[in-house]
């Protein structure tokens, strides 16, 4: 295969971009598909997004309701737990490729394909390669954090305290759906035991999840590609705004943001719905609420903004606001113990900032009112941002992660089946 990759599956939920981690699959299969690679994408919920096609490349989508969207919750449940469906039609159009010259990439299962795939990818032959983009390999919920306590959780996943705590945001019958869940992935799921590559995109996600994997597992760091939008920097030292990027959910810490303004006398602005929406108006009735926005609008408020403010709780995959904010000068002030952390320095990029500490954020927010030291992380932020991957990059690295995972693996089979007995 070093040679002769000719094909790639692509395996994600959603044939169309409601996230993070749908953009990356989409983008990899248009990458993929600019390397002169024939590329299949296999989703379970639609529309499939057009650029695809208009690329040439086969969409398999079973038009399936995303678990949350599904009306008949009877049926959500067993297909979130088995989805038949999704693993007969995936054995089926594994089936076509050439394991030789084929790889598969999983970028997600768990909001609509569910565990049923796993024993489908993990023994097709084909080389297989897992994008960790958040934690259900590990974690029930999926983002090892306790909704009620409103902190990251330590427990062990499966364990006796994780199976008495009630932590999941809904109510504990849920939590008991997805604990089962999580024990047919381990089991009839195969994953993630039988996986052997996964990407990973910051040092905080592999260091929450590697002890939940095989000790033979090959992980492999690839951020997300970033591609440049503008060459020119926002003066954030003439502006006001704090602005706030993303879903109003209490794991995103929007009413610790919108309290600390208040507070500190600054003027915040969350562009993003959820269902924290009335509790952080409560929390900050000054604050502006502008849910969800369009590319030129949110671009617009970016450059009245005077600095991004990420307070999540939980420890996140790899915030995309925070990179995009930073492409455009934005200092950022960062829950120090999630993964955006990462990716701004400290007194250089912007601040990092004690996650859930209320005075922590106010001293940050106050510090932000200085126009010297707003000037000089903005340009700081917008120098690093020029060192991001960029989709060229990201594909040279994605064929190089593909060439060694197959290698591996076809030397293990090799192995397995007695060849160089």
């Amino acid at each position: 295969m070093t040679a002769d990759l000719k094909s790639a599956v692509i395996v994600c939920d959603h044939a169309y971009i409601n996230g993070g981690q749908a953009k990356v699959a989409i983008d990899t299969a248009l990458t993929l598909r600019e390397r002169g690679l024939e590329v299949t994408v296999f989703s379970g919920v639609g529309p499939v997004d057009q650029r695809l096609t208009e690329a040439g490349i086969e969409c398999i989508c079973l038009d399936q309701p995303d678990l949350l969207g599904d009306p008949n919750r009877a049926r959500s449940a067993l297909r979130g737990l088995w989805n038949t469906t999704a693993a007969s039609e995936l054995r089926k159009l594994l089936a076509r490729f050439d394991p030789e010259t084929t790889v598969v990439h999983l970028h997600g299962w768990a909001k609509s394909l569910s565990p049923s795939i796993g024993p489908v990818v993990t023994s097709s032959g084909i080389p297989l390669v897992y994008t960790l983009h958040e934690f259900f390999l590990a974690c029930p919920n999926g983002g090892f954090y306790d909704h009620h306590q409103q902190s990251i959780c330590t427990r062990t996943p499966l364990g006796l305290s994780c199976l008495a705590a009630n932590c999941d945001p809904r109510n504990r019958a849920h939590k008991a759906w997805r604990v089962a869940r999580q024990a047919i992935l381990w089991t009839a799921g195969k994953m993630p035991r039988h996986l052997k590559d996964v990407i990973y995109l910051t040092d905080t996600q592999a260091n929450a999840v590697r002890k939940y994997l095989p000790a033979d597992t090959r992980l492999h760091h690839l951020p997300n590609p970033i591609a440049r939008t503008t060459e020119s920097r926002t003066p954030a030292e003439d502006n006001n705004v704090f602005l706030f990027i993303g879903r109003l959910s209490a794991e995103k810490g929007g009413e610790l943001a919108a309290r600390a303004a208040r507070e500190a006398g600054v003027r915040i602005v969350f562009a993003g719905e959820g269902e924290c929406r009335d509790q952080i108006k409560a929390a900050n009735p000054d604050a502006e609420m502008l849910g969800w926005l369009n590319s030129d609008q949110l671009n617009d408020w970016i450059n009245k903004a005077r600095c991004l403010v990420f307070p999540s709780l939980w420890y996140e995959g790899m915030p995309m606001s925070v990179i995009e904010a930073m492409q455009r000068g934005l200092p950022v002030l960062v829950a120090d113990r999630s993964a955006a952390a990462e990716f701004v320095r400290e007194d250089i990029d912007g601040l990092h900032v004690q996650m859930g500490n209320l005075a922590a954020w106010i001293a940050g927010m106050k510090l932000m009112k200085e126009p010297e030291r707003v000037a000089r992380y903005s340009q700081s932020s917008f120098k690093t941002a020029s060192s991001f991957i960029d989709p060229e990059t990201y594909g040279s690295r994605l064929m190089a992660i593909y060439r060694e995972a197959a290698a591996a693996q076809r030397s293990e089979r090799l192995v397995g089946s007695g060849a160089f007995a």
